[in-house]
């Protein structure tokens, strides 16, 4: 069999303050022998040094919202990630033909998401390592946010056959914990063992259909009229990330203890619940729908 993954691309510090994939970069740099598989080569990269020398999820703006194809090729976007995107699309790209097969971004989140698997397509590549790693980490969540490639924003889209985000919480912005270090590079593991044993022909046993979440939509902060927000997301929905919110349950609580219902007419699910790194969008949680995840790319 041909080997159709030649270069993979493993990035942490795509923000700044996430400190796991950092230390996770540092330390496999220091013993290159872990991430190292016979049939393909792995780099290793830090997204953003700025960020990470102030220990801020960005300078100027959120690097992770900058690699659609039309950002990227506008010359008048000068702000600090702005040019780190176009360095990296030199480096890894170009993002019509990528240099890079595959991208794992390691990232962190504040919520109580546990370890979730973010992929974008119904490619049989992402689908099957995402199965394959939830195999081994029965635990994980499989997280479905369809979006095209060219016009994704996110730097795993850097990957010209894919990319998967690795994201696992809850832990606070700036700091280590050992539990979250060790599923993100045991994840990680999964991920490049996947692709050695596709790329050398053996057989991967997968089901054919796991339960996951498809991404619907972002629901922001209530906000008063001068637009700062004054309610917060309700105690009975806090830290119950991937857990049902049906019609009527309680949403936010505003200043003054008023609870505001969610106000939708179908179950759905809660991600990213209280994501500390969301506060300058006003953002409170994302919803999910559950769904089948197909390996064939039908989901339902």
């Amino acid at each position: 069999m041909i080997n159709s993954i030649e270069n993979v691309a493993v990035t942490g510090g795509t923000h700044g303050n996430e400190l796991t994939g950092v230390y996770l970069v540092k330390h496999w740099l220091s013993h290159p022998e872990e991430v190292k598989r016979p049939s393909f080569l792995t780099e290793l990269h830090f997204s953003n040094p700025s960020a990470i020398d102030e220990i801020r999820r960005y300078v100027d703006q959120d690097l992770n919202r900058q690699f659609n194809i039309e950002d990227l090729n506008n010359p008048d976007l000068r702000g600090r990630e702005q040019q780190r995107a176009k360095y990296l699309n030199e480096l890894l790209g170009p993002k019509e033909n990528p240099r890079i097969d595959f991208v794992i971004d390691m990232h962190t989140t504040t919520t109580n998401m546990g370890t979730s698997l973010i992929f974008n397509s119904g490619d049989p590549l992402e689908v099957g390592m995402a199965f394959y790693i939830k195999q081994h980490m029965p635990d994980a969540a499989l997280f479905y946010n369809p979006s095209d490639r060219l016009q994704d924003n996110f730097l795993r889209s850097m990957g010209r056959l894919g990319g998967l985000v690795i994201e696992v919480g809850p832990i606070a912005q700036g700091l280590l914990n050992y539990q979250v270090y060790s599923d993100v590079q045991t994840a990680v593991m999964h991920a490049l063992d996947y692709l050695e044993l596709r790329n050398t022909g053996q057989d991967i046993p997968l089901p054919q259909k796991m339960e996951g979440y498809r991404f619907l939509k972002k629901i922001p902060l209530p906000e008063n009229a001068e637009g700062e927000i004054d309610a917060m997301i309700h105690p009975n929905l806090q830290n119950k990330d991937y857990q049902a919110i049906n019609p009527g349950d309680p949403l936010f609580i505003t200043l003054a203890g008023e609870t505001i219902p969610y106000d939708g007419e179908q179950t759905v699910y809660g991600a990213f619940i209280n994501e500390a790194a969301y506060y300058d969008r006003h953002i409170g949680l994302s919803l999910m729908e559950k769904i089948q995840i197909s390996l064939e790319g039908q989901h339902s």
